[in-house]
């Protein structure tokens, strides 16, 4: 390792005064001009982890939802998945070395980890669309080549297509072709045989209304049009020709705030969606005929698709392990219908889709996604040769159909990471396939009312959970007082979680009227207060 070549240019690349990053489930992100050092870092720590691996690393420069003056970086791991925990900490420790530690960061490193310096390595780079990308951009390549990796910058691409990306090349194409075309040609393959049958074809259902966010959504939409002729409608909205980037617009927008993107007009009954700056997640919505405003978030989209394939795998006389997994954040009546009416297990994850990941490679075939509409479906090697043998040797017509949309369903999913429009096109695939409007899609089940509040107190680690961050162990006495107030409400549930991030307590609660869940989030907000530590003023209402 030619450590003066590394300091000569980590001057170029100083760092600043006073910033602190933390790498965490999005990497980093916080305010693009002071990105510069930690973007030099991040290529050369790809470098490290790729001749560690012997793999392809990738590198996306993104800050996903946050607002466009932000911009941030995460590290792609051989199969296209996060980065491994413990690399998180390396990150977090060389984005924050001073100058003269960088060489005594970087040695501890590659003792630690066991890499030899004397491989090659290989780093692919993407970006979104933010003024900021281009540069910072360059930034990582300068960390790069310093140790001496070789790199390819694809440009502007979505996150999961660099996941996607990522995973070809070390897989050495047997999860498909390494370049944007090559995720095109196996989306819209796929896409195009799913539907061959719907008949939603021919009443007009496979028409669709897009928010990009003003982001590189828009940009790859555009793109994959080609691949879809007269399959799939798509009416592109903010596609960054006049609005800013996840401004007043986006899929965390209309989650948050429960309404349309500003100035995005929808008529009754109208499908419609948003995907994030980034394109990595997507939610569905829909006005009705009153004008009133349905979400379906991550929550209902688990649900459609876990019931597609449970009556798929059924169809076919598959027997494999199945299940979905959840954060605590998901609305109790997908658990209940998941469990109850489609028979289907359901597992609880912490918050965060690392977690959700890791949870559903333990089963055959697993469903993750967050409330926030950050998903994707797994399929085990195993499950996935089964499949396939099916579709090509099945005696029986009706098993060997199954099987065959099976096939095409595990290749329209991006089972790297969460990925907006190849969720997009599985959703519209399964609506077509089984004629089912947004609407009647809503009314699988009916989300029961709930609150989300937060609580500033001295210190969040006086809260430790367990159960995946359902219940409270610490402070004594604080699971207790929940339990008590949620035995006053019908369908009640409750849980308090301390931020990653600020000395805030998270509070969620929901039950059978808002008003109860009000009641109920306001109620466990004060015990909070009064036994974690609150500061300033106590929770005066529900809805502050």
């Amino acid at each position: 390792m030619d450590f003066e070549a590394v300091a000569n240019y980590s001057r170029l690349h100083a760092k600043p005064p006073g910033v602190s990053l933390q790498y965490g489930t999005a990497g980093f992100r916080t305010k693009a001009e002071d990105l510069d050092h930690t973007m030099f870092c991040m290529g050369l720590l790809a470098v490290l982890r790729s001749k560690q691996t012997k793999s392809t690393i990738g590198i996306m420069v993104t800050a996903s939802h946050n607002p466009e003056e932000d911009n941030g970086v995460k590290l792609i791991d051989p199969l296209g998945e996060m980065l491994a925990a413990a690399w998180e900490a390396h990150a977090t420790r060389l984005a924050n070395a001073e100058e003269e530690e960088l060489q005594a960061v970087l040695t501890d490193i590659c003792q630690k980890e066991g890499v030899d310096l004397q491989h090659s390595a290989f780093v692919v780079i993407g970006r979104d669309t933010r003024s900021s990308s281009k540069k910072l951009s360059q930034s990582v390549t300068d960390g790069v080549s310093v140790l001496g990796g070789q790199y390819h910058d694809y440009g502007l691409v979505t996150t999961p297509q660099l996941h996607y990306i990522v995973c070809c090349r070390n897989t050495h194409g047997n999860y498909g072709t390494a370049t944007v075309e090559g995720y095109y040609q196996k989306l819209s393959k796929a896409f195009v045989e799913l539907t061959k049958q719907a008949t939603s074809h021919r009443d007009g259902h496979m028409c669709l209304k897009i928010d990009c966010a003003n982001g590189i959504g828009a940009l790859k939409l555009k793109e994959m049009q080609y691949y879809l002729p007269g399959s799939l409608v798509m009416h592109i909205d903010n596609d960054g020709t006049k609005g800013r980037l996840n401004h007043l617009c986006g899929a965390d927008f209309v989650k948050v705030h429960q309404k349309p993107p500003v100035g995005f007009e929808m008529k009754a009954g109208e499908r419609c969606c948003s995907f994030d700056g980034d394109a990595d997640r997507i939610v569905y919505y829909y006005i009705d005929a009153a004008g009133r405003f349905h979400l379906l978030d991550g929550d209902k989209i688990a649900t459609l698709i876990s019931t597609f394939l449970k009556e798929l795998l059924v169809k076919a006389g598959q027997t494999v392990t199945f299940a979905v997994i959840q954060t605590a954040y998901a609305n109790g009546s997908s658990t209940r219908y998941l469990e109850e009416t489609m028979k289907v297990p359901v597992h609880c994850g912490k918050t965060g889709v690392k977690h959700l990941h890791h949870k559903a490679q333990e089963f055959d075939i697993g469903v993750y996604f967050e409330a926030n509409g950050h998903g994707t479906v797994l399929f085990s090697k195993a499950a996935e040769e089964k499949i396939r043998y099916q579709a090509k040797e099945e005696k029986d017509n009706r098993k060997r159909e199954a099987a065959k949309i099976l096939e095409n369903t595990i290749d329209l999913i991006n089972q790297t990471v969460g990925d907006a429009i190849s969720d997009m096109l599985l959703i519209e695939a399964i609506l077509a396939l089984k004629n089912l409007t947004v609407p009647q899609w809503d009314a699988m089940y009916t989300d029961l009312p709930n609150r989300q509040l937060k609580v500033k107190v001295a210190d969040r680690r006086v809260i430790d959970t367990t159960d995946a961050e359902r219940r409270a162990v610490t402070p004594p006495g604080l699971q207790e007082e929940i339990d008590d107030l949620v035995k006053k409400y019908p369908l009640a549930r409750a849980f308090v979680r301390p931020s990653g991030t600020e000395d805030v307590v998270r509070v969620y609660a929901e039950a059978d009227m808002q008003e109860h869940a009000d009641n109920l989030a306001h109620e466990v907000s004060l015990v909070v207060y009064h036994l974690a530590g609150g500061v300033g003023e106590p929770p005066k209402t529900a809805a502050s």
